[in-house]
Formats: structure tokens, C-alpha cells, sequence
């Protein structure tokens, strides 16, 4: 993609300017008509103004979702499935979306098509918009000629993963925000609360307890170091992404995760079921094995267990079975291994996959159910008992000053 500076006038001929992105000159011209303008120069834009291929979209500032993505596919499933030329439907979809980055990006992929491109060869263009598994599936749906069949596949999948996003999203939601203000108020306590009613105790000369010095030394703490404090968490962080830019530590770390409680559980099976999901639908367009191996790796989040997929396709390559080079890999569930052993013996891969897939998806959404669960009453524990903690401390010495008062 290339990003193209124009010049145009409007309706009322006021003269306007500013930059799309898109595949050609033409397409170009295309976007910018399609804004209700009249082009009168479009070149080419470099150097430091120009725009990300394929994630975001000048103009409108705002990456892709899953869910204008989800949309879109089930829309051009239903317009293939009804005869509609790929480049109509594909125009068609663009208009209907042409609010959201997407729109653009169907508009430019509908121009390509036009210009001769399959439609495979025309998603290519947008990469970080498109995944690979997505692509592989297009191209072996246009190669059989049930192209509708994997749209309607993809759907469902991209679907399901935007649903399960939201929903730890939405479910996390809560629970962050209580943790945030929550921490804020403590803070605040202990520089500007704290301070002043430890004068009133040394004042009085009376002997504080074991908590309220505690207090009082926390207190301190955090308004001599507090900013140095929270500029070396700021260093260590930066230290720890550029650690992780290096693909040796990002492997190391991802495998760490991978196999180390308490997330080791959880890890591992949202990256089987991602990769369950994705391998069935693909193997269910007709997408050679090691391609689709290749493709489905893709889309799981470790990158140790993308790795390990990588070599399982190598493997499979060069003659071994699915089930023993995944079960070589050493990354996937036992059930898992035993769904592709029953059906490359039956010759129903990809059914068996969309049963494993499905029966992995409804774990991890139980898992996930069960870890929401915990974290709203765990933070509301913790929190409550700093709180409780801090107001003890404060307390303490107010009663023990009205009993030495009383006598």
C-alpha cells in the first residue's frame, strides 16, 4: 500500500487536501471520489508522513476490528452465495462499510480485483488487516469453487473470537477500575493524610503501636522514594521490551509462560484451541495439511507454540503424520493429538478438528469463567484490607490517647 497526498474540490468548490492509502493511483483517485470529492492532483506521499500498510487507514485513524472484519466476511459469504461477481460483491461490502477503516480497505482490495488480481492475491495488499489463515482459506476457496462455504467458515470463526475478547474485556472491566482508584486513594492517604496525623501523635508524645509505625515508616517511604520509585519501574519496563525485541528472549520469555504455573494451564489451552479452530477451518477449504499447519500457527498467540507448530509442519512434510509430529511438539493436548490420530485414520480430519476445536473452546470459556470469577472478589479482599489495615493503624492511637485522657 502507498500512501498518495491529494488535492480536490467539493460540492461547493471549496478546495481541500489531505491522504489515503491505497494500492495504485487509480484506487487512489477512487477513495478520494468516494469521500464526495473531485480529485484534481493525487502523487505520491514519502518520508515520515507516511502511513503503516494495511493497519491503519489516513484518514480515519482507527485500526480494523475483528468485529468490521467478522461483518464484512459474513456479508460477502451471503453476496457469493447469491451469484454476485467477486469485485461487485466486494465493492458492494466496501460502500456498505464506508464509515469504517474497512471500507476503504474492501474498496482497494475491489480495484485490485478489477485490475486482474484473484481475490487471494488482492487481500495480500493488507496484511496486518487480513491474516494469513484468512488468506489461505480465500485462495483454496476460490481453487474448489466454494469460496461462499469458506467465507461462511471464516465468519463463524472470526466471529467467535471477537466474542470471547469482549466478554474478558467487559468482565475485566470492573475489576481493573476498582484496583486503579483504589490504589490512587491509598496513595493519596499515605503523602497527604498519613503526615499530618503523625504530627498530632508526636505531639502528644505517646508510643505508637507496632502497625501505626509500620505506617508511619510506608508513609515516609513513599514520599521520599515514590517518584524515584515509579521512574525505575518506568526504566525496568522499557529495559524489559527491548529485552523482548530480540526473538531468542521473546522465545525464552514464551516459553516460560508456556510452561510455568499458575498461567501455565491457561496458555496452553487457548493456544490449542486457537490452533484447533484455525486448522479446522482451513483443512475444511481444502488448504493442503502442511499449508494449513503453517497458517494455523499463525494464529496462536505464544510464539514458542508457533515455533513448535512450524517444525510439526516440517515434519509433516517430510512424510511423518500429523498426529506424531504434533504429539513431537510437545505443546499440544493429549485429546487434542487423540482427535487428529482417529481421523486421519477415519479420513475425517476436519471434522474431528471442529469437534476438538469446539470442545477446547468451551474449556477455555469455563477456565476463563472461573478466573473472571475470582478476580473481582480478590481485589475487592486485598484493597479492603489495606484499607482495613491503614484505618487500624490511624485508630490505634486515637483510643489508646482517650484511655491515658480518661485516667
Amino acid at each position: 500500500m502507498t500512501v498518495y497526498r491529494y488535492q480536490a474540490v467539493d460540492a461547493a468548490g471549496r478546495s481541500l487536501q489531505g491522504v489515503v492509502e491505497a494500492g495504485n493511483e487509480a484506487g487512489a483517485r477512487g477513495l478520494v471520489r468516494d469521500l464526495g470529492l473531485l480529485p484534481t492532483s493525487v502523487r505520491v506521499q514519502s518520508g515520515p508522513g507516511a502511513a503503516p500498510t494495511g493497519l491503519r487507514l489516513t484518514g480515519w485513524g482507527k485500526s480494523v476490528t475483528s468485529r468490521s472484519l467478522a461483518a464484512a466476511t459474513r456479508q460477502l459469504s451471503t453476496m457469493i452465495g447469491s451469484d454476485i461477481r467477486i469485485d461487485e460483491a466486494v465493492r458492494i461490502v466496501g460502500h456498505e462499510h464506508e464509515s469504517s477503516p474497512i471500507g476503504a480497505v474492501l474498496k482497494d482490495v475491489a480495484a485490485s480485483i478489477t485490475e486482474g488480481r484473484s481475490f487471494a492475491s488482492a487481500l495480500e495488499r493488507h496484511p496486518r488487516v487480513f491474516p494469513e489463515f484468512y488468506r489461505a482459506s480465500i485462495a483454496a476457496g476460490e481453487q474448489s469453487g466454494h469460496l461462499a462455504d469458506v467465507l461462511a467458515h471464516l465468519t463463524e470463526f472470526v466471529a467467535s473470537k471477537e466474542r470471547a475478547s469482549r466478554k474478558v474485556q467487559l468482565a475485566l472491566l470492573y475489576p481493573a477500575l476498582l484496583a486503579v482508584v483504589s490504589a490512587m486513594m491509598i496513595t493519596l492517604l499515605l503523602v497527604y493524610v498519613v503526615p499530618d496525623i503523625v504530627k498530632v501523635f508526636v505531639s502528644r508524645g505517646a508510643a505508637l503501636p507496632l502497625l501505626t509505625r509500620a505506617l508511619i515508616a510506608l508513609s515516609g517511604g513513599v514520599q521520599t522514594f515514590g517518584l524515584p520509585l515509579l521512574i525505575l519501574a518506568g526504566a525496568a519496563g522499557i529495559f524489559f521490551n527491548r529485552w523482548l525485541a530480540d526473538p531468542a528472549n521473546a522465545l525464552k520469555f514464551a516459553r516460560f509462560r508456556l510452561n510455568t504455573p499458575p498461567m501455565r494451564g491457561f496458555v496452553r489451552q487457548l493456544n490449542a484451541a486457537r490452533f484447533a479452530g484455525s486448522l479446522a477451518t482451513l483443512v475444511r477449504s481444502d488448504v493442503p495439511v502442511v499449508d494449513a499447519i503453517r497458517a494455523a500457527a499463525a494464529v496462536t498467540p505464544n510464539i514458542y507454540v508457533r515455533e513448535r507448530a512450524m517444525v510439526a509442519a516440517q515434519r509433516v512434510r517430510e512424510g511423518t503424520s500429523l498426529r506424531r509430529a504434533l504429539s513431537e511438539a510437545e505443546v499440544f493436548p493429549r485429546m487434542l493429538l487423540a482427535v487428529v490420530a482417529s481421523g486421519e485414520h477415519s479420513g475425517r480430519l476436519a471434522t474431528g478438528l471442529e469437534r476438538a476445536a469446539l470442545d477446547l473452546e468451551q474449556d477455555l470459556e469455563a477456565l476463563v469463567s472461573a478466573m473472571v470469577a475470582l478476580v473481582e472478589p480478590a481485589v475487592l479482599l486485598v484493597m479492603g484490607g489495606i484499607v482495613l489495615l491503614m484505618v487500624l493503624a490511624i485508630l490505634m492511637p486515637i483510643v489508646n490517647l482517650n484511655n491515658l485522657a480518661g485516667l
